[in-house]
């Protein structure tokens, strides 16, 4: 009993910085927010922040790690097989209403490159993973439609966070998959 409290207390230490994190990148560049910012917005101390975390990239990991498999678990398996790239309407959701402003602090104009270089990452994973199960080719061929694909996306949810009143969230979607479909069934081997 003791040690599930224990895992409680974590977490929730763990969960209080990761929102702290996204509090203050809200309101500044990633370059500007230190590690004392974070422990201060959490209102706790830096030997706990560094019992957790060596350093806000590694804590930002963590945050797009929960992202990522917060993703994944809203589209069952049989869902991720027949219908690729199932990922980009979760995403694009999570993206929409009180997550734009969030969004717009990791893929917008002011966003920091450790940032955008992570965030880029949990795209490629996410299209890496999804287009293993139905696109084969060489590994050349394979890596320039992940990359392209990862790339277009992130490109337009820039775009989309950032403009006012941009397309509906399900436009978008439909959109996106589209095209990236088209791409893939184009894509040379």
């Amino acid at each position: 009993m003791n040690a599930k409290r224990k895992d409680r207390r974590i977490e929730r230490t763990q969960r209080t910085l990761r929102d702290a994190l996204v509090s203050l990148m809200v309101e500044r560049s990633w370059d500007e927010i230190s590690v004392q910012d974070i422990c201060d917005h959490a209102d706790v101390g830096r030997s706990t922040f560094y019992v957790h975390y060596a350093d806000k990239e590694q804590l930002l990991v963590s945050g797009f790690e929960d992202l990522q498999r917060a993703l994944v678990a809203q589209i069952p398996e049989p869902t991720r097989r027949a219908d690729t790239l199932a990922f980009a309407g979760a995403l694009i959701r999570h993206a929409d209403g009180e997550g734009r402003v969030l969004f717009r602090a990791l893929v917008g104009r002011k966003t920091g490159q450790a940032v955008l270089t992570r965030f880029r990452d949990l795209l490629l994973e996410l299209v890496r993973d999804e287009l293993r199960a139905t696109v084969i080719g060489a590994d050349p061929a394979f890596e320039v439609i992940v990359r392209f694909i990862s790339g277009s996306f992130l490109e337009l949810l820039g775009w989309w966070v950032e403009t006012a009143n941009p397309l509906p969230a399900a436009s978008l979607e439909r959109m996106f998959r589209q095209m990236a479909k088209g791409a893939i069934k184009n894509a040379p081997s």
